[in-house]
């Protein structure tokens, strides 16, 4: 009978550990999220009249709130940083190939940076009077906000 050896693990690398704190954001990301999307979803359909309160004046008045403002730009961000990070797991777990590994991870953060890019100037660059014509039904509206 002989007997085997057994090799010791590798000693563990200390540093910054990508795929823990990707972890630890998708699990917290995730329960912060379920409460940001039910919030907006309970305010834009059960509050008030509802859905039928939904127009384009009611978002105008959201945005007008820095609230709000924030409320949904913080929902978009991380909406987006979490589905990103699950493209990127789904990347590492399923695409064999380093090259098209790389290029499709920088892909997915390039969509996911310009889309977080834009989506902030909306929301905050956002003018309900922007192109109100005198003719138009909000024109009334709009000159009383410029003061007009």
């Amino acid at each position: 009978m002989t007997a085997q050896t057994v090799v010791a693990p590798a000693r563990r690398q200390r540093g910054f550990n990508l795929e823990k704190w990707g972890w630890i954001f998708m699990r917290a990301s995730g329960i912060v999220l379920v409460v940001l999307i039910f919030g907006h979803l309970f305010i834009n359909l059960m509050v008030g009249e509802g859905i039928h309160a939904l127009d384009f004046a009611f978002i105008a008045g959201k945005f007008a709130t820095p609230f709000w403002q924030w409320w949904d730009v913080l929902m978009l961000w991380l909406a987006l940083i979490h589905g990103a990070n699950g493209m990127r797991t789904i990347v590492n777990d399923y695409v064999t190939t380093e090259k098209a590994r790389k290029a499709l991870v920088w892909a997915l953060g390039l969509a996911a940076g310009l889309l977080i890019l834009l989506g902030t100037l909306v929301v905050f660059t956002f003018d309900p009077c922007l192109g109100v014509q005198p003719d138009s039904v909000l024109w009334t509206e709009c000159a009383a906000l410029v003061g007009n």
